[in-house]
Formats: C-alpha cells, sequence, structure tokens
C-alpha cells in the first residue's frame, strides 16, 4: 500500500511563504511579532498551517537559515541581555533582603537603648532630687 503523496502548493502560496520568510528573518514582520517559529511563517504569509506543511523544500530551507539569521542572533542577544538583567534583579533583591535585615536588627537595638536610656534617666531623676548635706571634715 502506497501512502498519498501530499500536492504540493501553488507557485504564488511558495512565493507568499518565502516572501514571509525572508520578512521574518530579516526581523521586519508585518502580521505576527517576529519570532522566528512555523507558526509565525504561516501566519505572516497568510496561509493555513496546513498549506505551510506541504511546501516541504521550503521548509527544510527555513530550519536550515532560522540559526543563521540576523533576526535569531538579535533574540538570542535579547534573550542573554534578559537573563543578565533577571540574575542582578535577584542579586539586587537578595542584597535588598539583607540590608532590610539590617535595618530591622537596628531599630530592635536603638528601641532597646532608648527604653534603657529612658530608664537610667529616671533613676537620675529620682537620685537628684535627694538632697543629701556634706559633713565636713
Amino acid at each position: 500500500m502506497t501512502t498519498p503523496s501530499r500536492p504540493p502548493v501553488s507557485p504564488q502560496t511558495e512565493q507568499a511563504l518565502r516572501e514571509a520568510m525572508e520578512r521574518l528573518l530579516s526581523g521586519q514582520p508585518t502580521r505576527t511579532d517576529g519570532k522566528l517559529t512555523k507558526n509565525n511563517l504561516w501566519r505572516e504569509a497568510g496561509v493555513s498551517r496546513a498549506t505551510m506543511n506541504r511546501a516541504t523544500a521550503l521548509l527544510s530551507e527555513w530550519d536550515s537559515r532560522v540559526a543563521q539569521s540576523p533576526a535569531s542572533t538579535r533574540q538570542r542577544h535579547h534573550d542573554e541581555e534578559l537573563a543578565e538583567t533577571r540574575r542582578k534583579l535577584r542579586e539586587s533583591q537578595q542584597e535588598c533582603r539583607r540590608l532590610q535585615d539590617q535595618v530591622d536588627a537596628s531599630a530592635t537595638v536603638i528601641t532597646a537603648l532608648l527604653a534603657e536610656s529612658a530608664a537610667l534617666r529616671e533613676q537620675a531623676a529620682r537620685r537628684s532630687a535627694t538632697v543629701v548635706a556634706l559633713r565636713p571634715r
């Protein structure tokens, strides 16, 4: 039993797919977000996914060119920058938590010192209210 082969796409469809591929690979999409995915390829071309899947030669070319495209390079660079920014954000958040812990500890110490100071002032005020005569020698 042989499996029926799918009919190839029309020249107009192949042209639409090629133009869409070039727009996506050059980073100038008109209908999509520009990510280099096959979903964006068929959407950018304005054809169905099933139609795109019949263009096997074009899909092979797509797969080989995606990794080398300027848009792919930009996307990798963007992803690296995003990862670095997220790393810096995590470090900043950790530093912020560490500093907040120091502030909380300092506030506790300051509160304890204020209470001790108030107690000492009160004790000193009670002592100084009593006048003791000094006897001559």
